[in-house]
């Protein structure tokens, strides 16, 4: 019955198409729609999930898929859509009609009236793909026809990076999870920063799929991500928009920076023998022909490295081999003879003691090939092991996350570091903001009296009050050390949240002292010359400068200035608010 009704759909092209739009992250314009489809609304096979599940089952995958392009590229071609159309193509759908019908699919493109040009093949990924010299075959012969390719879904799939380093696509879509909730969680933040580093040297393009908010959009720009797809900027839909929503594009054209969600503190000096895998070696002597059947008697052999006693002196790659063997007369010319005829003679090498951060310095230093290619570990100068650029990116990834936070341990607010970065990141956005130094009045004297432990709540508290008042994906907090903290505000209203810190301050810090001490309005302790001298109870003062555009070039300006307002605001009796007119 199922297979009755999968049939019938077929005949009775029963499939509706919908497009979501693909935006330019930096500008806001639409620049492509990817294709969907969608059965028949009152069946069970609606969902296109349940609509392939079926087909596999039934062995009808190919015929529905082959309908389904047809279905999206005639639609796209009758709303004369703008820009480019993403088709989604399964790999063996691909391998299948490049072998079937190699200048049917060019035909019936044209005939509809679109350009192949302003096709874009999406790979879907429902199974491991291993057989990647057809693969690499196959992507050559439609990009020659001028279609371009996609691989969707990366970090989701079974080997989507693998397919990237043998297909070498012109888009990588990176897989939604890595994308929803980007604004609060470093790890898919530093995973995707990474992908963008790769992007940016393999001539690719990143497509973040499921953008749900308007927080993560504004991460994924600043991180330099070109075009996003989601809910947030267009729902799938019959009748696509040709634009954002106006609530988008005026996100996407403001000035200002995203506030990046806090990394670890933690620091390993981690060296990359954690990445020395063991992969057997060949002498310099066996020759090419040798080589070419140990990669045909392994198809997941992807690289050899060649050693003479010991000494690394090369790695041999399938493709290379592959494709020096595909070319006449080459295998007969060069069969027989030593397998460094087609050995890169200049692989990456190092010792197993090196840190894993000077490694990437070399890697990203050396060409793109050394990323796929892996490198060479030894041992006091020996062969020990392979490593992948892979796992070294995963370990950078890791390393980079726990060193960048730089995060107070009492708070856990950022530090430093992470304060110094931000100001810098809002000056070279070119966006007014304003910077808010804290700074608690009566502190050391609190201290003495009360104990360090009650010092350390209070402190916590205030921080706890600061984040409370700010703006979370627009206000950065960073705790300076002790008692001063500093807030970066891009909030218009920054001035009407400080009163509401102060007054929240006052409030809250009652709850420190004693009911004789809070009677009295403060408390006896000794000075540093050890005299008895009555002190207030805490306050906070607080001192702010507003930064216009092309005003300033570095934190250090803006900490000499928001110190200065600080000092200012500290002369001011009780919990106050100083604004250094000045710099407005």
């Amino acid at each position: 019955m199922l297979r009755a009704q999968l049939l019938d759909i077929i005949e009775r092209r029963q499939l509706t198409a919908l497009f979501q739009p693909i935006a330019h992250l930096q500008g806001g314009a639409i620049m492509a729609y990817e294709g969907l489809i969608r059965g028949p609304s009152d069946s069970p096979l609606h969902s296109p999930l349940n609509l392939f599940k079926a087909a596999r089952a039934c062995n009808l995958a190919l015929e529905v898929e082959h309908l389904c392009r047809r279905v999206v590229l005639e639609r796209f071609a009758e709303l004369n859509l703008p820009g480019k159309l993403f088709l989604n193509v399964s790999p063996e759908c691909l391998l299948l009609q490049r072998d079937d019908a190699r200048g049917e699919t060019l035909q019936y493109i044209e005939s509809i009236g679109i350009n192949p040009e302003r096709v874009i093949i999406e790979l879907t990924e429902n199974q491991p793909t291993y057989n990647y010299d057809l693969m690499r075959e196959a992507v050559l012969h439609y990009r020659n026809l001028g279609f371009q390719i996609a691989i969707d879904d990366l970090g989701e799939g079974f080997s989507s990076l693998r397919l990237w380093s043998e297909l070498r696509p012109e888009y990588v879509k990176i897989d939604m999870h890595f994308i929803q909730g980007i604004n609060q969680d470093p790890v898919k933040l530093q995973f995707v920063r990474s992908i963008q580093e790769i992007a940016d040297k393999s001539d690719t393009l990143v497509i973040a799929e499921g953008i749900e908010a308007q927080a993560e959009l504004l991460v994924l720009r600043d991180l330099g991500v070109v075009y996003g797809q989601g809910y947030h900027l267009g729902r799938p839909h019959a009748t696509p928009a040709r634009a954002l929503p106006a609530e988008v594009a005026k996100a996407l054209s403001r000035n200002g920076v995203a506030v990046y969600p806090q990394r670890s503190t933690e620091h390993h000096n981690v060296t990359i023998e954690k990445l020395l895998t063991e992969v057997a070696a060949i002498p310099s002597s066996m020759n090419n022909n040798e080589v070419y059947d140990l990669f045909m008697q392994d198809p997941k052999l992807m690289i050899i490295p060649v050693v003479d006693d010991g000494v690394p002196l090369g790695l041999i790659t399938r493709f290379a081999m592959i494709d020096h063997f595909a070319r006449p007369y080459q295998r007969e010319l060069y069969g027989r003879k030593s397998c460094r005829q087609f050995m890169d003679g200049k692989p990456l090498i190092a010792d197993k003691d090196t840190s894993l951060q000077e490694l990437s310095c070399r890697m990203a230093e050396s060409d793109a090939h050394h990323l796929f290619n892996g490198f060479i570990i030894t041992d006091q100068g020996r062969y020990a092991g392979m490593g992948t650029g892979h796992d070294l990116m995963r370990e950078i990834t890791q390393m980079q996350i726990n060193a960048a936070r730089y995060a107070n341990p009492l708070t856990q607010l950022p530090g430093n570091v992470p304060i110094n970065e931000h100001i810098d990141r809002l000056l070279e956005s070119g966006t007014r903001f304003w910077v808010c130094y804290c700074d608690l009045d009566h502190f050391k004297p609190f201290n003495d009296v009360y104990g360090y432990r009650r010092g350390d709540d209070v402190i916590q508290m205030t921080g706890r009050i600061l984040s409370a008042h700010c703006d979370p994906d627009r206000d950065f907090v960073g705790h300076i050390g002790g008692d001063d903290f500093m807030i970066l505000f891009q909030s218009e209203d920054w001035e009407s949240r400080c009163r509401g810190i102060l007054a929240d301050f006052a409030h809250c810090v009652l709850d420190f002292y004693s009911l004789e001490d809070r009677e009295r309005g403060g408390y006896i302790s000794e000075d540093r010359q050890g005299k008895k001298v009555f002190y207030s109870l805490m306050s906070l003062s607080l001192g702010s400068i507003r930064v216009e555009p092309l005003q300033y070039y570095s934190h250090h300006q803006i900490a000499a200035l928001a110190s200065d307002a600080k000092k200012q605001a500290k002369k001011i009796h009780g919990n106050s608010l100083f604004v250094d007119r000045r710099t407005a």
